[in-house]
């Protein structure tokens, strides 16, 4: 029984990711109101779009190697 919920379990999972349909509200409910100074009500897809400052961009390149630490003026032991 374990040994078939095992294999069952994320088999189900897998399934339900590559379902793709458009998104609508559930019976009875309804769209969030418009935002304030907006002219049109968004769909379900534009209230998924993220903006610019929900998912910014690097603004710094990582770091490829180890680098020794520069001194640090503000890194001060806690008081007490």
């Amino acid at each position: 029984m374990n040994r078939r919920l095992v294999t069952i379990v994320p088999l189900v999972l897998l399934a339900a990711c590559a379902q793709e349909k458009d998104l609508k509200p559930v019976a009875g409910a309804s769209l969030p109101p418009a935002p304030y100074g907006s002219d049109h009500q968004l769909t379900a897809q534009e209230l998924l779009e993220r903006n610019s400052q929900a998912a910014p961009q690097r603004s710094v390149e990582l770091r490829t190697k180890s680098e020794k630490r520069t001194d640090d003026p503000f890194d001060l032991p806690p008081e007490g």
